[in-house]
């Protein structure tokens, strides 16, 4: 079909043009789709760029389509760049487009040619299948953050070897022990906010889970070093915290150390000042006596594998960034979701705080963590709006035929964890905050995977499920709180994972009378 192409006499100047599709690019591509057409062509400098659009939503099932941007997705289709910034600035609008578009599978040109996957079927294929049809070759782009070393971004035998080492460490029965010192830190936290005050709640969350981490992840003891690492850690990740600064993540070309007044050069300063602070400490970890330490840190530097080796200061210090970016920020974020929903929806806080109120003044934090509704809750709150909008990419090992495609060797792709928990087959009336969804069924672990799946599922998940219900009980059983904008919040990149925009501004009543 040839593209249709409109007449220069008829456009706008070029210039409002470009305007137009920067400001409101989705916009300016339903006006034009809706005028001229299925297909055509706008006049934008960049050497015209190819838009198409679907009249279906999703693709007939009789027709037979090659995994290719040529015929899987319509052709032509807007260049990579363009892609890049669209999944920067607005990414649960590039992937509900996609969706929409092109259904349950569909190829994106985004940095490299990746394919998003929101079926429940496939994704199961594909996490059963990681060793023969698939495998899984880390993350680069949190390279920067974390290092060469760190779980998420390693690969093949080595990951392996880390994980391995790591389980125990993470495992549920010893992160339950540090049940009551998150409720404690909690309150601690808590009780310093005065009464009739504004303050941002995705502030304090991350102050509360980075005191948690530090106590019980990194045991750090020496309170110089202990105050010095929460301020760069937070500086660290303030940095990234809006679209244009989170592309120093993706471009390369960006990062370029122009001094203190660059974002980048910023970042390189703080991530010293961390390497600094952490290395001193394993220094100082290795030289002692850890035979009566619990903490996770000390566990780590003793463990060894079946070989008799241990962890380096290098692969120690990757992995003590690792639990840093998605063991502090990730759940941090979550809480304050969590904060957001119960009091935007009031009933749905008032019916968690009447069962916590069942459970007598002082409950213990096993019966705390077995309340059926705050489970849904919290669940409900990584369902609507998951902190990591997809998965951890994998790579296609072998020829494989996936929902009825032919899959190229070394194709990668990537579960959509946002499209699969907006999936009206799965969770109706998904855009709604339902928590009861979760008391009325049980999910499979490829239909809800807001931890990942397979065997790169959040190995720190035990733990982020204990902070999440705690703090979030601890806070409702015991502060008066109030939103300050009753207006809905919207999600909004920061880094590599999703926050509430403005970080939810609250007010704090005082403490509630039981």
């Amino acid at each position: 079909m040839k593209i249709k192409q409109f007449p220069i006499k008829n456009l706008i100047p070029e210039s409002l043009h470009k305007v137009w599709w920067i400001v409101a690019p989705l916009d300016y591509m339903t006006s034009l789709a809706r005028q001229k057409g299925d297909f055509f062509k706008a006049a934008i400098s960049f050497s015209h760029l190819d838009f198409a659009r679907k009249i279906n939503s999703t693709p007939s099932k009789n027709i037979k389509y090659n995994l290719s941007m040529k015929n899987l997705l319509p052709n032509p289709n807007s260049p990579k760049f363009w892609q890049t910034i669209q999944f920067l600035i607005a990414p649960l609008n590039y992937l509900g487009i996609g969706y929409r578009e092109f259904g349950d599978l569909f190829v994106s040109s985004l940095f490299f040619k990746t394919i998003f996957v929101s079926n429940s079927q496939a994704l199961q294929q594909i996490f059963e299948n990681e060793h023969k049809q698939f495998i899984a070759p880390g993350d680069g782009l949190a390279k920067p953050l974390i290092g060469d070393y760190g779980l998420t971004v390693l690969s093949g035998e080595a990951h392996q070897h880390h994980r391995q080492l790591l389980i125990p460490p993470f495992h549920g029965n010893r992160i339950s022990l540090s049940s009551k010192l998150i409720c404690k830190l909690t309150r601690q936290f808590m009780d310093r906010l005065p009464t009739g005050k504004s303050f941002i709640a995705h502030h304090v969350m991350q102050n509360i889970s980075l005191e948690i981490i530090l106590q019980v992840v990194f045991g750090v003891a020496r309170q110089e070093r202990y105050q010095l690492l929460k301020q760069h850690i937070i500086a660290i990740l303030n940095i990234f915290n809006s679209p244009i600064s989170a592309s120093f993540l993706f471009f390369k070309s960006l990062r370029q150390d122009f001094g203190t007044w660059s974002p980048w050069g910023r970042f390189l300063r703080q991530r010293e000042a961390i390497d600094n602070l952490l290395y001193a400490e394993i220094a100082e970890r290795r030289a002692s006596d850890n035979s009566n330490r619990t903490d996770i840190l000390s566990l780590l530097i003793d463990a060894r594998d079946k070989n008799g080796e241990s962890l380096t200061d290098r692969e120690l210090r990757d992995e003590l960034m690792t639990m840093l970016v998605a063991g502090h920020e990730t759940t941090a974020i979550a809480m304050t979701w969590a904060l957001y929903w119960t009091h935007y929806l009031p009933e749905v806080g008032e019916k968690l705080i009447a069962q916590l109120n069942n459970l007598g003044l002082n409950p213990d934090p096993a019966d705390i963590m077995k309340l059926p509704y705050l489970s849904a809750v919290c669940n409900e709150t990584l369902r609507i709006y998951p902190v990591a909008i997809a998965t951890l990419p994998r790579k296609v090992r072998e020829p494989v035929e996936l929902l009825g495609y032919e899959l190229p060797v070394g194709r990668p792709l990537v579960g959509a964890i946002y499209l699969l928990h907006q999936r009206e087959d799965i969770y109706p009336e998904p855009k709604q905050f339902k928590p009861e969804r979760f008391l009325e069924r049980q999910f499979s672990p490829y239909e809800f995977m807001p931890f990942g799946g397979g065997t790169r599922r959040c190995i720190g998940s035990a733990l982020a499920m204990t902070e999440l219900k705690l703090v979030l009980a601890t806070i409702l059983s015991n502060y008066q709180l109030e939103l300050v904008d009753k207006r809905p919040v919207k999600p909004q990149r920061r880094a590599l994972l999703l926050a509430p925009a403005g970080g939810v501004k609250m007010i704090m009543r005082g403490k509630r009378i039981k």
